[in-house]
């Protein structure tokens, strides 16, 4: 891995958290064996995790009907996008492997974790039509899921109260992040 760029985005409220030291660790392994590591702090941030109109920075195409994709995609091609999402955007072109990081929630992630995807991963920048899985703008990156549970492993089996773990990650890691054009390694 030495020479590579990683970005960990992290969603946790609290960094002495569990979560808070998987991140750490990350960290400080990744940069030992010579990568370079970004991290998005969500919270700390203060990320606005809310898809609205605030997200574009000129007029819409449509004054008369808000669509937020149709918008962000048209926002996009005009450089018209908050600079908050510029920036994520940044970071994510920049990386070789990108470490999302959080609890699960739901069986699913934080709220500010799905408004990070939301906002930062609109057409034209992350896909397109057609331009999507095999074909997505941010085909050879690396994308991988490091969460944590409130539950036992055996709650996360076939037969566990909970389900099979691949089914309910599933939607993420093919429906957004392989659509996308990541890579999605096994968490």
């Amino acid at each position: 891995m030495a020479g590579k760029k990683v970005l960990i985005v992290y969603a946790h409220q609290e960094p002495k958290s569990f979560n808070g030291s998987l991140k750490k660790v990350a960290v400080e392994e990744l940069s030992k064996q010579g990568c370079t590591v970004t991290v998005s702090d969500l919270y700390s941030m203060n990320f606005e995790p809310r898809a609205t109109r605030n997200d574009i920075t000129g007029a819409p195409s449509n004054p008369d009907v808000f669509s937020y994709g149709i918008e962000t995609h048209e926002a996009y091609k005009k450089k018209a996008l908050t600079s908050d999402i510029f920036e994520e955007q940044r970071k994510v072109q920049e990386a070789d492997l990108v470490i999302f990081q959080f609890p699960l929630y739901w069986f699913s992630v934080p709220a500010i974790l799905k408004g990070w995807m939301d906002r930062v991963l609109c057409r034209g920048f992350a896909f397109d039509i057609p331009g999507f899985y095999d074909s997505g703008f941010l085909k050879g990156k690396l994308a991988l899921l490091s969460l944590t549970t409130g539950g036992t492993a055996e709650m996360y089996t076939k037969d566990g109260v909970s389900g099979d773990f691949r089914y309910f990650l599933w939607p993420l890691q093919h429906g957004t992040l392989h659509f996308c054009g990541f890579k999605v390694l096994a968490p």
